[in-house]
């Protein structure tokens, strides 16, 4: 059996430094088991926080196996939201959690699909690149996989790249990955590789044990893909005793000490802490030989510290379309609880479907609200419910945020309400509108429907000064992830004045609505945003424009109570 733990310590270098010796990072493979959806993404992202909690640096890889090239023009409700990074790529919500657990931006290497693989091969092939040859999986599918491994180490000079293999292993479309994952150690030296399989271990209610073949079994399969995990994580609702654990290193000849638990935590932000008190991070550093340093997990320790002490807490209701699958708006929800942790509260969402909000339920339904938040989206399901809620919000004064598509539908009702534009429509959901108060981008004309067409990526926001957006953001200046193809017509900019309302944040050219808002005047807290601050969102630092929306919603709240 493998065993490293004796190998000679060393100190980490920094990114230039390894440029200049040629350092190979450590490359951690994080696979998966006998069914999906086990965690392997917040195992891969606790990992990574706790490797960066002893002073190394980190970043992470998802290796999605479906054909799309991205998951951009997917359903919500196939894999949850759409994660953005800061330079444009449309990728796996897991890279959500990596960003929100070590703080560190992922970048378009930071997310490869099996579509676009496949996609890069064929054009080259199609341009003759490899002059009239047989392209086979093996070996250029696997080697364009790990060059895409290699260039992330290579573009971000980490000490560590953690890559999660999605899918679970047995897969007929993840084998190429297992594959190229199982070369790399090849390639690049067993002493810099490590192998982490998360697996289930199931409780049967019936025969009252736990039961460890289906973890047996999906090492075995492991194994005869030509990987030995160095460490199984056991996913379980309930403690394991040792003796199962040690029959699990015996079957699948891994060390005892390196066999962990991962139970069902109340939050996700206790993981790191539960794999932290098991030495999961000093036994990967041990594997490695390198230097175990003192660990500093103060300000994670303090945050997760508050989700389990608080009792206040603020009801905000989020107005959407896909509610019935949560994870549509897990960075929405994540933004949410860092900003209601940062004031002192909990936050508790109730979930309300546009589509099936009426006109008869919009105040029984938002009456106890102490916000209202309507995120984005796309299609015309869901607009007349997400407009009804911007109406009940801004007319009774509760502290409302509409983020991407939330801020069109408040500006139309606003266009429809205030401004007199009675048959104001987004050109999404109506193309012969007489009022197109919603257009597409410019040069995005004709190209509504298909992939790859949006503005997607960071872009700079120029703030109005004395504005809601000014002093939340503390100046007149932010960044934040856009993902839309449509924007506000500015045609229509000046009779929306007119009327009342606020442009407080344009893009840089002057030329895009970022951010609109109403006076104070008239209403104490009402914000649209273009863009979608809470995918910058963390839990030790908050999005600046959740704060305060939770900020606002909080003194609705005591203002109640004290009434």
């Amino acid at each position: 059996m493998e065993d490293l733990d004796k190998a000679p310590v060393v100190s980490a270098e920094t990114a230039t430094e390894k440029a200049a010796t040629g350092k190979q990072a450590k490359h951690i493979f994080v696979t998966g088991g006998v069914v999906s959806s086990l965690g392997k993404g917040i195992t891969a992202a606790s990992l990574g926080l706790l490797l960066k909690s002893r002073g190394y640096s980190v970043t992470l890889q998802k290796l999605d196996p479906y054909l799309n090239v991205d998951p951009g023009t997917m359903s919500p409700y196939q894999h949850g939201e759409v994660f953005v990074t800061e330079d444009g790529a449309e990728a796996d919500l897991d890279l959500g959690h990596y960003e929100r657990f070590v703080d560190e931006a992922m970048t378009r290497d930071s997310s490869v699909t099996a579509g676009s693989v496949y996609y890069d091969l064929i054009q080259r092939e199609r341009a003759g690149e490899f002059s009239g040859g047989t392209i086979q999986v093996v070996p250029h599918l696997t080697n364009e996989v790990k060059d895409r491994i290699k260039r992330l180490a290579a573009s971000t000079g980490a000490d560590f790249v953690i890559t999660e293999v999605g899918g679970t292993v047995g897969d007929i479309e993840s084998l190429p990955f297992v594959e190229a994952i199982r070369q790399m150690r090849r390639d690049i030296g067993r002493e810099h590789v490590c192998y982490i399989h998360v697996t289930l271990v199931p409780w049967l209610e019936a025969a009252h044990e736990m039961k460890t073949k289906p973890t047996q079994h999906s090492v075995q399969q492991l194994r005869s893909q030509g990987i030995h995990p160095n460490f199984i994580i056991c996913r379980c609702d309930q403690e394991i005793e040792q003796s199962l654990l040690d029959k699990v290193a015996l079957f699948c000849d891994v060390q005892t000490e390196r066999v962990l638990t991962a139970l069902d935590a109340e939050s996700l932000y206790a993981v790191p802490q539960m794999l932290q008190k098991q030495g999961f991070e000093t036994k990967v550093l041990e594997r490695f030989g390198m230097e175990v340093r003192p660990s500093d997990m103060t300000a994670w320790d303090t945050y997760c510290t508050k989700i389990y002490e608080l009792k206040d807490s603020v009801r905000i209701a989020l107005v959407g379309k896909y509610v019935q699958l949560p994870d549509a708006y897990l960075s929405i929800s994540e933004a949410l609880a860092h900003a209601g942790i940062h004031h002192d509260r909990l936050v508790e969402i109730d979930w309300i479907d546009a589509a099936n909000l009426s006109t008869d339920e919009i105040k029984s339904r938002l009456k106890d609200a102490d916000g209202i938040l309507v995120p984005g989206g796309f299609g015309e399901r869901g607009r007349d419910g997400k407009m009804a809620a911007a109406q009940y919000a801004r007319e009774n004064s509760v502290p409302f945020l509409g983020v991407c598509l939330g801020m069109q539908t408040a500006v139309l009702e606003f266009a429809r309400n205030v401004a007199g534009l009675c048959s104001a429509d987004s050109a999404e959901f109506d193309p012969d509108t007489p009022h197109p108060l919603v257009h597409p981008l410019p040069g995005k004309e004709g190209s509504e429907m298909t992939g790859g067409s949006m503005r997607v990526g960071s872009y700079g926001i120029a703030i109005q000064p004395e504005t809601i957006a000014a002093e939340v953001y503390q100046g007149c200046e932010a960044s934040e992830r856009h993902r839309h193809r449509m924007c506000i017509n500015n045609t229509y900019r000046s009779q929306l004045e007119d009327a009342g309302l606020v442009f407080s944040g344009l893009s840089q050219k002057g030329d895009i609505v970022e951010m609109i808002e109403l006076p104070r005047s008239v209403h104490p807290w009402f914000v649209g945003t273009q863009g979608h601050p809470e995918l910058k969102s963390r839990a030790t630092r908050p999005s600046p424009l959740f704060t305060g929306f939770i900020k606002a919603a909080i003194a609705r709240s005591d203002k109640a109570l004290s009434a």
